[in-house]
Order: C-alpha cells, then structure tokens, then sequence
C-alpha cells in the first residue's frame, strides 16, 4: 500500500489558515513550510546562514570565520555572535477601521494578523526579540520587543484580542513610536496606508533618521484591487461613515486609475527614504510576504 500523501503547507490560501483558530499554530503552519520550502528551492541554506552567518567581508578576524562550513561550502562565512545578531523587530499593526473591510473569508485585518504572527514566529525562531504595537490614530497596545520564554505568546495575545479601533492618522502615531524604540532595530510596518500620505512618509522618516531599517507591507482586499462590482451600488466610508453611491462600471477605470496612482506615489516616496515597500492581496499566499522579509534582512546584513 502506498502511504497517504501529506498535505502540501507552502502556499496556503488565506481562508484556509482563517479556519485555524489559534494564531500560534497558524504561525508555526506557515513559517515551517516556508521554510521547508526553502531548503527545497535554489535559496537553499539562507535560512540557516540569516540565523548564524553572514558572508565574510575583507578585514574579518579570520578568527570568526567558520572553516569547517568553508571546507563543506567553499565559501567564507563569519560567525555572528549573540550581540552582533540580537535585532529587534518592531511589528506595526493598523487597526483603523478601513482594516476591517472585506469581500471574502479573510479581512485586511485578519491577513495583518496573520502576517505579523508568521513574522513574530519566524524571529522566536531565530532568537530575536519581538515586539508590537498597535495604532490608528494613536498607539493602542505596545509590546516591546523581548527575547524571553513565553514574550510571542504574550504578543500573539494582543493580537488575538484586538479590535477595530479610530479612524486612521498614521503620523502622530508613528513619531511616538520613533521616540519610544530609539535603538536601532527593524520596523515592519503593516497596514492598507489610506491616510494622508505625505503624514505617512514624514512618520517613516523618523524611523528612518532614527537609523531603523523600514519594511512596509500594503495591504489591500481583492475587490480593492480589482473592483469588480457592477450595477448601481452603494459604498460607505469605513472610516468616516460617508456614503456615495455609483454606477460601478463607469466609475472602475477612474477608481483603478486613482488606486494605481496613489500606490505608485507611496512606492517612490519610499524608495526616496529608503523604506522597503510591498503591495500584498489579501488573498495572497503569506509565503510571497516572508520571502520579503528575509530577503530584505540578508540584504542589510550583506
């Protein structure tokens, strides 16, 4: 008899992890197959070198170098050690009311969720500490980040208790948190940014005068993306109550037009300052986002 195949865990929809209650082992599910997924692909051993290593640079203590990992490789690595490798991560999560909208399964918030607990799990993995915050138009919930035993459960928590909070105002927010974490460290900034933008960059270039590395996930639903509604229809402000009502086809091209505007203006902004900027459909896998992510830590560690 053959044995049963095991289902595949890379590249799980976003409804299907909806179906897993608790985070912490939605978390786990998707960074153990991301993982196991890269071991198999031609990134194989990035993971174990982002934990351990990073590549030899002229002027290393040869001391530090790894030479039994040279005489399997043929490469120079140099050994990182706990002080060298101990950043933190600071995961920021918009809890505006815009973040509840959805046209499936999965709201933006669900998926922010999602994300962040994948990305908290993934740096417990690697001995890093982890923090959150919570904000919309002001900071709701701070954990700061900590490497202790049991510190992702305790931010995991936060997460699963959370609610819709105020209308969005991103910048006042994101100075306060500027203030509070003045070591360097790493921000990841999750959010669908419908606010003004100009307040957002500001917020993000204090991070960034602050000396932090800044990664910022986008988020939108599919219907956002795509606008696939028809007939005359009603839409309501999620986060002002405002109500408007459209011919939806007449109003797509302007509105994907608009959208398209508005996301290129935030990816060149961003670039200008250099934060790292990634738009993400809720119904992606969240696979696309992690690779993001350590890409992104290999590449400031290089």
């Amino acid at each position: 008899m053959e044995p049963q195949k095991q289902p595949a865990l890379r590249f799980l929809k976003p409804e299907v992890l909806s179906r897993i209650s608790n985070l912490q082992l939605l978390a786990k599910t998707v960074v153990e197959g991301f993982l196991s997924g890269l071991h198999k692909s031609p990134y194989k051993g990035a993971s174990v070198e982002f934990m351990s290593y990073r590549p030899y640079i002229a002027g290393d203590n040869p001391l530090h170098v790894d030479w039994k990992l040279f005489a399997r490789t043929d490469r120079l690595y140099v050994k990182e050690f706990e002080d060298e490798t101990n950043t933190s991560v600071n995961l920021l999560v918009d809890i505006s009311p815009s973040m509840g909208y959805t046209s499936g399964e999965v709201s933006k918030l669900d998926y922010a969720f999602y994300l962040a607990a994948s990305l908290g799990y993934f740096m417990w993995r690697q001995q890093e500490a982890v923090g959150l915050t919570l904000f919309d138009d002001k900071i709701v919930q701070r954990v700061p980040p900590r490497k202790a035993s049991g510190h992702l459960l305790t931010v995991l928590q936060h997460m699963h208790r959370a609610e819709l909070g105020n209308p969005s105002s991103m910048g006042k927010p994101l100075h306060q948190l500027a203030e509070f974490q003045r070591r360097r460290g790493f921000i990841v900034l999750i959010s669908d940014l419908l606010d003004d933008v100009d307040a957002l960059i500001d917020g993000i270039k204090h991070f960034r005068f602050q000396g932090h590395e800044v990664l910022i996930f986008q988020l939108f639903d599919p219907q956002e993306v795509n606008f696939d509604f028809s007939d005359m229809i009603e839409f309501e402000d999620m986060e002002t109550g405002e109500k408007m009502v459209l011919e939806a086809k007449s109003a797509k091209d302007i509105y994907l037009k608009n959208v398209e505007t508005f996301r290129q203006s935030v990816a060149e902004r961003c670039a200008q300052i250099g934060a790292e900027y990634n738009f993400i459909s809720t119904d992606q896998p969240l696979d696309f986002a992690l690779f993001q992510f350590l890409a992104s830590r290999i590449k400031k560690r290089t």
